[in-house]
């Protein structure tokens, strides 16, 4: 799954010709932040055209969502791509996304990966975690799993949690690393705790078999019965099914510790 970067403004505006026209980008962003976003994009665009790559991204932002403008494709890429070469971490991620899905670009995952990498070697998380999917899959990237698990630790290190599930997953199946339980288990709570629910579903499982953590029916039915709540089918069927293996106080203190959990923030 690729997530896209919407509108974000960057605080620090570098040099004195970025300070010449700071009060402009603050004119804009005060609009864009009202709701005048007709205004807000006939300026950004304008200091888009004068090199300015946070309003390239921003305006390329507003072509993305139809918001100020007439949505178009082409041209957020267009101002992603003059962003990116300016080494925009956010519009190098949304070029590759673009690139992937091809949206106003013909899709390209070898293209995808290029832009994923200058942000991902910029410490972006979502770029490290999609080139880690690239290289798992071999879409536009020879098939390496060493390569995957190497991007996706980078992401799940920073709190990604779609990244902690995918490393879990490499650990719980052996890809590029030897099985290990006890990591895949660390990783999927890492995920879960954020309220994954496909991690929170694989920690259920593991705490039921008692793979890599000691067997515990009441966490197994807890991290299911979470799962469950989000629409997970398999999770559902999966906490029934451990219910069957438990008396009425535990699957009582399981539901009572479901009921007070919360999802924890990122480190």
């Amino acid at each position: 799954m690729t997530r896209f970067k919407f509108l974000v403004f960057l605080a620090v505006l570098a040099g004195f010709a970025a300070l010449a026209h700071a009060a402009t980008f603050n004119e804009a962003k005060e609009a864009y932040d009202n709701g005048d976003f007709a205004n807000a994009s006939k300026q950004f665009k304008a200091l888009a055209e004068q090199g300015d790559a946070n309003a390239q991204f921003a305006i390329g932002s507003m072509y993305y969502v139809g918001k100020g403008v007439q949505k178009d494709y082409g041209e957020a890429a267009n101002w992603f791509r003059k962003a990116g070469a300016q080494g925009n971490a956010d519009a190098q991620y949304n070029l590759g996304v673009m690139y992937a899905e091809g949206q106003g670009v013909k899709q390209d995952y070898a293209e995808a990966s290029i832009w994923w990498r200058m942000a991902a070697d910029q410490g972006a998380t979502e770029a490290q975690r999609s080139l880690g999917a690239l290289s798992a899959r071999g879409q536009g990237l020879p098939q390496d799993y060493s390569e995957a698990l190497k991007w996706y630790r980078k992401a799940a290190e920073q709190g990604n949690a779609d990244a902690q599930l995918n490393l879990g997953a490499m650990f719980d199946k052996g890809q590029g690393v030897a099985t290990d339980y006890a990591e895949a288990v660390k990783w999927f709570r890492m995920a879960a705790d954020q309220g994954l629910s496909l991690a929170q579903r694989n920690l259920g499982f593991h705490y039921a078999r008692g793979d890599g953590v000691p067997r515990d029916l009441v966490q197994a039915y807890m991290w299911l019965n979470l799962a469950a709540a989000q629409g997970d089918r398999t999770s559902q069927e999966g906490r029934d099914g451990v219910a069957g293996n438990m008396t009425p106080e535990q699957i009582a203190e399981a539901k009572r510790l479901a009921a007070v959990w919360k999802p924890k923030r990122p480190d």
